[in-house]
């Protein structure tokens, strides 16, 4: 349930309706517009009497939220959400490009990398040291030796790091990682999930391979209920009939979301389509579909890359893709 309460609503108002929730039992999340704040309320509403709200002075309107993602929901929270990513700013007109490897390999391998992405443009550092792979006997990562490797890294270059978390037992490893990632394979991991909602860190939550946009928010819902807000979604494309890229890059999803959730839609072309040849173009079809950033593989030597060579562009590549990509951001802004 939402309240939207009336321009000239007090401070002292406010704080007496958030009392008088609380002694129901119930959450309240404030979210102030330029013309309007609206009340969200969570937790079991149907004690809430609708109309003994609406007579009340402040009160403008109450409307219930008849899908099951109440926080992801931007009926709940009108204004875009910003995510401060390590200092970077990503969401709310905040675009960002994140680059690095599909894997952490070397020392060498991942500062190279990071210095020729930051160069071109990139403002965040991807990059693998826990791979979840489909057989058991390919490259699985570097796992701590990885993450120590990211953040010398960002040492050498500043870039805020981002890699993805397989399993909540190693989540003391992750204290210095700026955002998490959760791939597509533990997007419904709800107890991961959970855990992830008191970490206070900005979590990049992957759509899954066969789920909807719906499926996705409800996950999101799963990190925000436990507290964390900080959530930025991510289309990574989907399994379809189409055998001709590696998954279905559902570009549709990024207006979608942009209507339903206030929280930023990042797209991921490299995953979604497994070959580089397509990464450019799919790059700047979501930047024109509306995306508030891109999470693009760059590997220095894609031929020997230990992990998913095929899909990950040169540098060389990368940044022409990214002069791209301000042309085609400068075109819509115009």
């Amino acid at each position: 349930m939402i309240i939207i309460l009336k321009q000239d609503t007090k401070k002292e108002q406010i704080e007496r309706l958030e009392a008088f929730f609380a002694g129901m039992g119930l959450k309240t999340h404030l979210s102030e517009g330029e013309h309007s704040t609206v009340m969200g309320l969570v937790g079991d509403t149907s004690r809430v009497d609708p109309d003994m709200l609406e007579s009340l002075t402040e009160v403008a309107a109450v409307r219930r939220i008849q899908e099951p993602y109440k926080k992801a929901n931007r009926k709940f929270h009108p204004l875009d959400t910003v995510v401060d990513c390590g200092g970077v700013k990503l969401g709310g007109g905040h675009f960002q490009m994140i680059a690095g490897p599909c894997s952490v390999e070397s020392e060498e391998q991942i500062v190279a990398v990071a210095k020729a992405v930051k160069q071109s443009g990139a403002t965040l550092l991807r990059g693998g040291a826990f791979k979840p792979r489909t057989s058991p006997y390919a490259f699985q990562g570097l796992h701590d030796e990885g993450i120590r490797l990211l953040l010398l890294a960002k040492q050498e270059t500043g870039l805020p790091v981002v890699t993805e978390i397989m399993d909540i037992k190693h989540l003391d490893l992750f204290r210095d990682v700026d955002v998490i990632q959760v791939g597509a394979r533990n997007m419904q991991n709800f107890e991961l999930l959970k855990e992830l909602g008191h970490t206070g860190k900005p979590i990049l939550l992957k759509r899954g391979l066969a789920n909807t946009l719906q499926e996705l928010l409800m996950s999101a819902e799963y990190i925000m209920a436990g507290g964390n807000e900080q959530v930025i979604l991510c289309e990574r494309g989907i399994r379809t009939f189409e055998t001709a890229t590696r998954n279905t890059l559902d570009l549709s999803a990024v207006p979608v979301l942009h209507g339903l959730t206030h929280l930023p839609v990042v797209v991921d072309p490299s995953h979604a389509t497994g070959y580089s040849r397509l990464v450019p173009s799919m790059s700047l079809a979501a930047v024109a579909a509306g995306c508030d950033g891109l999470i693009i593989e760059v590997h220095n030597d894609p031929p020997h890359a230990l992990c998913d060579g095929a899909q990950s562009l040169t540098p060389e590549i990368f940044d022409e893709v990214a002069r791209k990509v301000h042309k085609v951001r400068d075109a819509l802004n115009a």
